[in-house]
């Protein structure tokens, strides 16, 4: 799976690239304008190009903008993410949260039901809301992708990400099968 998110990134992150590079200077603080790069591999219509990509569209934007801050800051890392972000000032990183937080979240299209909720899943309230569809402090969970659910939890449980101070010892505390029963979970909400 690393591999894979590897060549989307490089993928994306070339169409990304080109497409900042082309962008008008003036478009450069419409947070609209600067969407059309996201849609390289987030999707233009809110659907990822990829499950190993997140969902974006009505996200929490306090979410959205912690994490641009933090591909930024340095704080957090990816090959695509960070020179595309590092490239717009913070004020301009909030206007685009705020833009794909407005947004709607792109209708799920599985005919999978939910099955009832993993008993290890009832930790993620607390944070992610009761229907885990996020709060002001956490991303909205329900209807994510399970490839990019279970990438990243299994990145905090083995210290791959850090940019969050609760979230490693929650995943550590999770076996691989809870990880990924809460991810299948998740994903069909």
């Amino acid at each position: 799976m690393l591999k894979a998110l590897l060549g989307y990134a490089f993928v994306c992150g070339a169409f990304a690239s080109a497409a900042l590079i082309a962008a008008p200077t003036r478009a450069q603080d419409d947070p609209a304008a600067r969407a059309q790069l996201c849609g390289a591999c987030h999707g233009v219509d809110g659907k990822p190009v990829s499950a190993i990509m997140p969902i974006i569209w009505g996200q929490q934007s306090n979410y959205l903008y912690k994490e641009l801050h933090d591909y930024h800051s340095g704080q957090r890392y990816n090959a695509t993410m960070a020179p595309l972000v590092k490239a717009i000032d913070l004020p301009n990183l909030r206007k685009l949260a705020d833009y794909f937080a407005a947004k709607t979240w792109p209708a799920q299209q599985t005919n999978v039901a939910a099955a009832a909720a993993p008993p290890a899943a009832t930790m993620c309230k607390a944070c992610h809301g009761q229907n885990f569809e996020g709060t002001q402090a956490a991303p909205r969970l329900a209807g994510q992708n399970y490839d990019y659910l279970l990438a990243t939890m299994d990145s905090f449980a083995t210290d791959q990400r850090t940019n969050n101070l609760d979230m490693p010892g929650f995943m550590k505390a999770l076996t691989e099968d809870q990880r990924q029963s809460i991810a299948h979970y998740l994903s069909a909400l």
